[in-house]
């Protein structure tokens, strides 16, 4: 029996070369701050709005249902309140920052992720799907270079141990013969 505090996700991710038109940097957005906790299946997450300065602070715990479809995720997540995130500081190191603003295209919404810091040039579009019918029958946007939703390469737990020249050399490895450019230019 699966443990009901789980739940799933169902989606597909995309490397883009920047924000598709109307978004800018200057749209709207989130920060994120995620700090891997070593060895484990969890992440010290904290999400800044900058338009109010609040934050929100989550421990999550998340983890693919197969090593092969990086499709399909199980995520459990607790909120914290500052005590709590401050007990849990002690893990934080090992992060990856990221902007991440939401646009809707083509009656779907999507996260665009900015990353920021040692991975300033990676930009990746995800989209959430309801069920498995969705999910296999969508079509890639026209901003998205090439997908990357099963290349483990691509998760945040292995980006965050990972440097612009790393990630330049695995699209180059992994991208379709189509796709012209190499990587993020920035």
């Amino acid at each position: 029996m699966l443990d009901k505090t789980y739940r799933t996700e169902l989606l597909r991710t995309f490397l883009i070369d920047a924000l598709p038109a109307p978004l800018t940097a200057a749209s709207s957005h989130v920060q994120i701050f995620d700090n891997y906790i070593a060895n484990t299946r969890m992440r010290l997450r904290s999400i800044r709005v900058p338009e109010t300065r609040e934050w929100k602070r989550i421990l999550q715990q998340r983890f693919p249902l197969s090593a092969t479809e990086l499709s399909h995720w199980k995520i459990a997540e607790m909120q914290l309140d500052e005590g709590e995130h401050a007990q849990l500081e002690i893990f934080e190191g090992t992060e990856i920052r990221k902007n991440r603003y939401f646009h809707e295209y083509d009656s779907r919404m999507f996260a665009f992720d900015i990353y920021l810091g040692k991975l300033w040039g990676v930009n990746r579009a995800r989209v959430d799907f309801q069920n498995e019918n969705e999910l296999s029958g969508f079509r890639p946007p026209p901003f998205a270079v090439f997908e990357i939703t099963n290349e483990p390469f691509f998760d945040d737990a292995n980006l965050v141990e990972q440097t612009l020249e790393s990630v330049r050399e695995a699209v180059n490895r992994l991208k379709p013969a189509s796709v012209a450019t190499a990587a993020p230019d920035q």
